[in-house]
């Protein structure tokens, strides 16, 4: 065989060339919206990872104090509101006062930035506002009933969408667990 001959069958002609991009072209839009999805799941799952985390670092600070310690919303990193949602961020803090509202003389000891603008975090009624551990590490309310409930974790979407959930039990104890909501709005 010729040498010469052998170089030029492997490469590639130009019409070959201009095909394979034209089936890179055509797989992209279907791609795309997949690669997107996964994209936001995974922003998703990051957050509800952080909220867990955190609601497993307040238990555990509240145990080692031997006080209570508290979660709050918190769009500045320095004040609990009662305002908006979760998403805008949250703090955590000794709650010596067992008000459920950081003050001057408490110390902040976590602050979380706001989730992706995307992202909503509601809680049900109990934990709307605050999350409070006891010495004993069982979320208590300001008045002393337990405090168990739901935060849902969502995309914005008119629609229904993939969620997450952190369920707080009685004894104060997080879980997670996906779920789809009908819609996800501000």
């Amino acid at each position: 065989m010729d040498p010469a001959r052998i170089a030029r069958q492997l490469g590639l002609s130009l019409i070959e060339s201009v095909v394979a991009l034209g089936v890179v072209v055509a797989t992209v839009p279907v791609a795309l919206p997949a690669l997107d999805d996964m994209i936001q799941a995974s922003r998703l799952s990051a957050a509800q990872q952080d909220l867990l985390m955190d609601l497993h670092r307040a238990r555990t600070e509240a145990i080692k104090r031997n006080q209570r310690v508290a979660m709050c919303k918190s769009p500045d990193g320095w004040q609990c509101t009662r305002a908006g949602g979760w998403e805008q961020g949250w703090i955590l803090f000794h709650d010596e006062d067992n008000d459920g509202m950081v003050d001057a003389r408490e110390e902040v000891l976590l602050r979380h930035e706001p989730l992706k603008p995307a992202l909503r975090l509601r809680g049900n009624q109990s934990v709307a506002h605050y999350i409070s551990y006891t010495g004993l590490g069982e979320s208590k309310l300001m008045g002393g009933a337990f405090q168990a409930g739901t935060l849902t974790l969502c995309r914005l979407s008119a629609g229904p969408t993939p969620s997450r959930q952190v369920i707080l039990n009685a004894v104060g104890r997080p879980r997670t667990q996906k779920g789809t909501v009908a819609s996800c709005t501000p």
